[in-house]
């Protein structure tokens, strides 16, 4: 893997060179071992929270990691182009707009002991900058060399914190073009369902349950490109334990080596009938 600054990165895209890199800041990660018609995304991944922030912050680091989505990246770590947030979404969300991405409270419970400085949030909000502008070029790429393409928009979400039965996975359909896509979404939620898991755990999904798919990243794309189509993918946290901050490695296995396949068989499905 290269360090890379982001000029660098989106000069590879644009020349359609094969790279892994993170970037120079550190805030994200990209990874195209060739120029296929689809993406792996994971930007809730990061649990970095950099050391200036820290005697400000009223959350502990285990209230940070709760509402990350660890193992996510892992999840899908295998496929030809992965992009992934390094940074915890505590320091900016890169599911939210940009005046949006910076918390002042955070499930109920106010983030900062002061408020941050301008300086603190120009550094935050440029980090978010610059990871769209790495999506928009390669997403523009893909388009370009394939006509559309599909995104997998990969998340996690606490189940436990729910008062009734939950899926195993969700897909969150509000913001994409349903009149196109309904078949594409119902197909891939239907192969998320019938995963084999260890450990006597269920595999079921439904569409729009616990989430609706109402994040910047799926937004941002949808608005500026009409053939691509993002796939935001949830799975509880089936594959840890939310109150210990315990990883089961053989679940998150279990996990990674099906979306192999299926991903993969998704993608392949899109690109010939879409």
């Amino acid at each position: 893997m290269l360090k890379l600054p982001l000029a660098d990165i989106i000069a590879n895209i644009e020349a359609e060179t094969t790279f892994e890199a993170v970037c120079d800041d550190y805030s994200f990660t990209i990874k195209i071992e060739h120029y296929a018609p689809y993406l792996c995304a994971a930007i809730h991944d990061g649990h970095q929270f950099r050391k200036s922030l820290w005697s400000n912050c009223l959350h502990t680091e285990y209230e940070r990691w709760y509402e990350e989505d660890p193992c996510t990246k892992q999840m899908i770590a295998s496929h030809p182009i992965v992009l992934a947030g390094c940074d915890s979404r505590f320091e900016y969300d890169l599911n939210r707009s940009p005046e949006t991405a910076i918390y002042e409270d955070a499930w109920g419970k106010k983030l900062w002991k002061k408020p941050l400085s301008e300086k603190e949030r120009k550094l935050s909000l440029q980090k978010h900058a610059n990871f769209y502008r790495v999506v928009h070029a390669l997403v523009a790429k893909l388009e370009e060399i394939h006509g559309k393409s599909i995104i997998f928009d990969m998340h996690s979400y606490n189940w436990k914190r729910w008062n009734r039965e939950v899926p195993t996975w969700n897909l969150g359909t509000a913001n994409i073009n349903t009149a196109k896509y309904e078949d594409f979404a119902s197909a891939w939620c239907t192969k998320l369902g019938a995963m084999k898991l260890p450990n006597g755990i269920k595999s079921s999904s439904k569409i729009n349950d616990t989430f609706q798919g109402n994040g910047f990243f799926l937004k941002y794309i949808s608005s500026n490109f009409k053939n691509t189509l993002v796939l935001a993918t949830e799975i509880s946290k089936i594959y840890c334990d939310e109150y210990s901050a315990i990883i089961y490695p053989e679940v998150v296995q279990a996990v990674t080596v099906q979306l192999q396949e299926l991903v993969s068989l998704q993608a392949k499905e899109f690109q010939q009938q879409a």
